[in-house]
């Protein structure tokens, strides 16, 4: 099968953005893009919040809506590394099968310049790549009447084109490779915790005492919360003790619905840019314990400073 629509003759990863400002505006767009892959017998998959993949399943003729899967979008956007695993299964399955090509149209619920956006910012760069050896064209919707100007300023950087509510299909001149974007390290704001000292400070501490203080500190998390930052911690101290630099401090901060632990070592920290989107294949690395880490905790950043590398994990609900 050949490809189709705007992506025709097009080699990989076909990533456009549409900025709406109404839903009219995201049903111009997506309507024409999901008949049209339906009409081609393209995978055609929806992967938006409750609101609006009823708005889109309502507005679609009865035969379009019936061949598009629907995702639920708050599962599929749980955590950026976890959506890559996800997408990539799915795209390999329908390769397999012998799909020319796959149309998908997502919606990172909520995006805002609140906690969780830079790894979101991160994923929609890394995908870029990641998703490049599928025969994929996709479309990232953002509602423009929640997301901050800044988001959509990260949104044109991360993605080469835009489709527009007219039909016109724009390249971005503000786009950044991946390579580049992803190892810019902008400044990434603290958790208002921080602003206090932490419960506990640990320096070269072993993993096992790591892990033990995450418990210390619990305020009560759900269950599967706290193991699994109790996972993360472990992977990061592991990383830190054998591919930093000494010395290695761990410091955790809990609140009434959170925990969060920053792990600082005096290195540079990780040179691959997918680091934690991505399991490294370099085992000498320590790339697979972070994209572990990316799977176990609610928020991740990194950040470098004159002090050396700080990774901070967030368990619970970030702020």
């Amino acid at each position: 099968m050949t490809r189709t629509g705007a992506a025709a003759g097009h080699v990989g990863y076909f990533h456009e953005a549409v900025c709406y400002d109404s839903d009219d505006e995201l049903l111009a767009v997506a309507l024409p893009f999901l008949v049209g892959g339906v009409d081609s017998k393209e995978p055609t998959v929806v992967a938006l919040g409750p609101e609006k993949a009823d708005l889109v399943r309502r507005a679609l003729p009865f035969a379009a809506a019936a061949a598009v899967t629907f995702l639920t979008g708050g599962s599929v956007y749980a955590r950026p590394a976890g959506a890559i695993r996800a997408y990539r299964e799915l795209l390999a399955g329908h390769v397999a099968d012998g799909a020319g090509q796959i149309r998908i149209v997502g919606e990172i619920p909520r995006p805002s310049l609140g906690a969780t956006w830079h790894w979101w910012a991160r994923y929609e760069s890394a995908i870029n790549h990641a998703f490049d050896e599928f025969p994929l064209w996709s479309l990232c919707a953002y509602d423009t009447r929640v997301a901050p100007s800044a988001v959509i300023s990260d949104v044109l950087r991360t993605h080469p084109r835009s489709l527009h509510a007219d039909g016109r299909h724009e390249p971005s001149a503000t786009f950044a490779q991946p390579s580049s974007f992803l190892t810019a390290w902008p400044p990434v704001a603290v958790d208002p915790l921080e602003a206090g000292p932490p419960l506990i400070t640990l320096v070269d501490p072993t993993a096992a005492g790591a892990r033990h203080a995450v418990r210390l500190v619990d305020p009560g998390l759900p269950g599967d919360d706290t193991e699994e930052l109790v996972i993360a911690v472990s992977e990061v101290v592991t990383n830190a003790l054998r591919h930093g630099r000494p010395p290695v401090r761990v410091r955790y901060w809990a609140g009434s619905d959170r925990i969060v632990v920053s792990v600082t070592d005096g290195g540079p920290g990780p040179s691959d840019p997918y680091a934690g989107l991505l399991p490294s294949r370099d085992s000498t690395t320590g790339g697979l314990g972070l994209w572990i880490t990316h799977q176990s905790c609610n928020y991740v950043t990194f950040s470098r400073d004159e002090s050396g590398f700080t990774l901070r994990l967030t368990a619970g609900n970030p702020n």
